[in-house]
C-alpha cells in the first residue's frame, strides 16, 4: 500500500464512481481499477460493493476511507510546514550575544527580523566570546554577536560596526572636563575589567589598548560581565572602559566620558558556521547587515 493507491482509493470513495474518479485523477479507468484491485488483494479485504450502475463502500472500505483521508490531510499539512520552513516563514533561531551588543544595534536587528518574520521563534542567549565560540561549534546556537569576532576557520564573520571606547565612571568622579577624560587622570583608580576568564577576553583587549598608549593599569578589578561591572561603577568601586554605545542608556550613579586621546575602537561582528544552510540564518544576516548599514 502506498500514497498513490490511497489517493486513488479516496477519489473513488468520494465519487462513488470509477469513471468520474478516473477523470478527476486525469487517468484512464482501467489502470485505476487495477490499482484498486491490487490494493484490495494486498489488504485481503474487499473495499467496494460493485453494482452495475453504482458502487458503495464495504465496512472495510468505510474504515480505510476514514483513515486515508486523515493520513492524506496530515501529509498535506506536513508538506505545508516543510515548505514554510524551507522558505523561512516559520521555525526557530537561536541567537548568542555579548552583553554590550544590547546597547548598540542588536535590539534594532531583532525588532526588524521579528517584523519581517513574526512566526520565527527567537531564543536570545547572553554569552561571552569563549562560550559563543563553543556553543556555535556545538550547534547549540545559530548565530553569534561577538566583540570583536570569533576566530575559527569554520566560521563566517560579518563586521557590523565599529565604535570608539569610552569610560564609564561614577558620577562623583572629579575630572578636568565634564564630557571627556584622559586616562592618565584616573590611573590611580581601580579599573574594572570583564570578563575575568577564560582569557584572552575583552579585558585583555582593553589592557592591550592602554599599553599601546603607555598607560599602565596597576589597580585591576575583574568581574564576570558588563552588567556587574556597571553596577560596581555605579556604587563608586571604580571605572570601566566600555564601547561608546553603552552610554546610550543612562544609569543612575554613572557618567560616560569620551576618552582623549582616543584609546581605540571596538568592532561588533555577526558570526555563523561556514556550513550553515538554514534560510533563517541567511535572512537574519541580511537584515542585520541592512540595519548596520543604516546605522553607520
Amino acid at each position: 500500500m502506498n500514497l498513490k493507491q490511497l489517493t486513488y482509493f479516496v477519489a473513488v470513495a468520494e465519487e462513488r464512481h470509477f469513471g468520474r474518479a478516473a477523470e478527476r485523477l486525469n487517468m484512464a479507468q482501467p489502470p485505476l481499477s487495477r490499482q484498486i484491485k491490487q490494493l484490495e488483494d494486498e489488504l485481503g479485504a474487499v473495499l467496494f460493493n460493485r453494482g452495475r450502475s453504482s458502487i458503495s463502500l464495504t465496512q472495510a472500505g468505510e474504515r480505510l476511507f476514514e483513515r486515508s483521508r486523515s493520513i492524506l490531510r496530515q501529509i498535506e499539512e506536513l508538506k505545508h510546514e516543510m515548505r514554510r520552513l524551507g522558505q523561512g516563514a516559520e521555525g526557530r533561531l537561536r541567537i548568542g550575544f555579548v552583553g554590550s551588543s544590547t546597547y548598540g544595534i542588536l535590539p534594532n536587528i531583532v525588532k526588524s527580523f521579528r517584523a519581517n518574520f513574526p512566526e520565527i521563534c527567537l531564543s536570545l542567549i547572553p554569552l561571552n566570546n569563549h562560550l559563543l565560540r563553543r556553543t556555535l561549534i556545538r550547534r547549540e546556537i545559530d548565530v553569534a554577536f561577538a566583540r570583536p569576532a570569533l576566530k575559527d576557520a569554520e566560521f563566517v564573520t560579518r563586521k557590523l560596526m565599529e565604535e570608539p571606547l569610552a569610560l564609564a565612571a561614577p558620577d562623583t568622579l572629579p575630572t578636568s572636563s565634564s564630557r571627556s577624560v584622559d586616562l592618565r587622570e584616573i590611573v590611580d583608580r581601580d579599573v574594572i575589567l570583564y570578563p575575568e576568564y577564560p582569557r584572552p577576553t575583552y579585558a585583555d583587549f582593553v589592557l592591550e589598548k592602554c599599553a599601546e598608549q603607555g598607560i599602565e593599569i596597576p589597580n585591576r578589578v575583574f568581574t564576570m560581565d558588563l552588567q556587574t561591572a556597571l553596577s560596581l561603577v555605579a556604587i563608586g568601586e571604580g571605572v570601566c572602559v566600555v564601547p561608546a554605545s553603552v552610554g546610550s542608556t543612562q544609569r543612575n550613579g554613572i557618567k560616560y566620558l569620551r576618552i582623549v586621546p582616543e584609546l581605540g575602537v571596538t568592532e561588533l561582528s555577526l558570526n555563523y558556521r561556514l556550513d550553515e544552510q538554514s534560510v533563517h540564518v541567511q535572512n537574519f544576516v541580511k537584515i542585520a547587515q541592512n540595519v548596520a548599514r543604516k546605522t553607520i
